[in-house]
């Protein structure tokens, strides 16, 4: 797995728009929370730990919208940064990068090598991204505890 340098220090991204604007034009940006690039360096790699084995890149999030995505990309950016919000925890934040996919984990998440960070999520954008999807999602309903909207 190769990774280029981080940029030092590693910028910030402070807002839902400007994250939403760098994934509109670069769709290949990916999410990863982790004690930061320098720390997953050549070296390190994901681990499947239920199987005991190495993957052949990190595990990433793609955050991109999908093309059948009708409302705004920030409501899709909001929702993928808060589905794996659990990740963030002392020493562990959210950052971005670019990567090549070499495969997918055992739950379909994209692995990555060749790595570019880009950036670090400020904590202004992960409580913009926070209440959107608060405000924005019925959040905790899935096919077992809602009717199916009017499509």
């Amino acid at each position: 797995m190769t990774m280029q340098p981080a940029p030092d220090p590693l910028p910030s991204i402070d807002s839902l728009d400007e994250l939403a604007d760098l994934v509109m034009r670069q769709p290949d940006v990916y999410l990863r929370y982790s004690e930061g690039p320098e720390t997953d360096s050549d070296t390190t790699a994901s681990c499947d730990y239920e199987a005991d084995v190495l993957m052949p890149g990190l595990s990433v999030s793609a955050i991109a919208p999908e093309p059948w995505w009708p409302r705004p990309a920030q409501d899709w950016i909001a929702r993928r940064i808060r589905q794996y919000a659990q990740l963030h925890e002392p020493g562990r934040f959210p950052w971005v990068l670019t990567g090549r996919v070499v495969g997918h984990g055992p739950d379909h998440e994209p692995l990555v090598t060749d790595i570019r960070p880009i950036a670090a999520l400020g904590e202004r954008t992960l409580k913009e991204a926070a209440a959107r999807y608060q405000e924005r999602f019925q959040v905790g309903r899935d096919s077992r505890t809602g009717q199916r909207p009017d499509c």
